[in-house]
């Protein structure tokens, strides 16, 4: 399936709260830059939260399903580089998980500011593994993360 980065983020959060629940969350859209790969163009983040989803393991899968959906080969891709979709488990209520499979909260969450400037728009007041979410984007910079309007 090929289609725009920024309507692939939108198809799939339609369809992730089709298949989780039918209750729609909340979406915040943004363009960064792109990380570890410098050559790639900047990439279309979206945070969603959807207030009842199934299980951490359940919902790791139903990302996995939705992301082949879109064309995402994860066999046979290049770490941290191009890819048509990339969702993330980053945290679930206030389970904490280390299994090979599945980490939560996410072990680079406080380290990402496109993750935390949508999170913390969302739920300011979020304390996620004894970390405020606010306090740790505090800590960062977010020079180069836009927030695209149409998204949330």
């Amino acid at each position: 399936m090929s289609r725009g980065r920024r309507a692939n983020c939108a198809s799939a959060i339609e369809y992730l709260g089709m298949t989780t629940s039918g209750v729609a969350g909340t979406v915040v859209g943004l363009r960064t830059r792109p990380g570890a790969n410098e050559q790639q163009a900047p990439l279309h983040q979206c945070l969603h939260r959807n207030r009842n989803q199934p299980r951490s393991h359940a919902l790791l899968f139903t990302l996995h399903k939705v992301e082949n959906k879109f064309g995402r080969d994860r066999a046979n891709e290049t770490r941290w580089g191009p890819r048509t979709l990339d969702l993330d488990l980053i945290a679930y209520d206030d389970v904490s998980i280390e299994k090979p499979e599945l980490t939560l909260p996410h072990p680079r969450l406080f380290e990402r500011a496109f993750v935390l400037v949508p999170l913390a728009e969302i739920v300011p007041d979020r304390v996620i593994a004894g970390h405020s979410v606010t306090a740790a984007l505090a800590r960062l910079s977010t020079e180069g993360i836009l927030r695209l309007p149409g998204l949330g």
